[in-house]
């Protein structure tokens, strides 16, 4: 899930952390694609409104081919 997306569907920074009940330091210290567990909670919380994408997470050598 992307960050800007789910700070998006939530207005602001500060917003998306207290859904989350995080700090709004600790989502200023995602990176572009959010940390899985949290991307799987805001995918509950919003039922589906924002996607988790499991792709996102696989690791470069599980997407390799043989």
């Amino acid at each position: 899930m992307q960050k800007a997306n789910a700070i998006k569907y939530y207005g602001n920074i500060v917003k998306l952390a207290s859904v989350l009940a995080i700090t709004h330091g600790a989502v200023c210290q995602w990176r572009d694609i959010i940390p899985e567990k949290q991307a799987m909670r805001l995918a509950l919380i919003t039922k589906g409104e924002l996607v988790y994408q499991p792709e996102l997470y696989r690791s470069s050598e599980v997407l390799a081919p043989v």
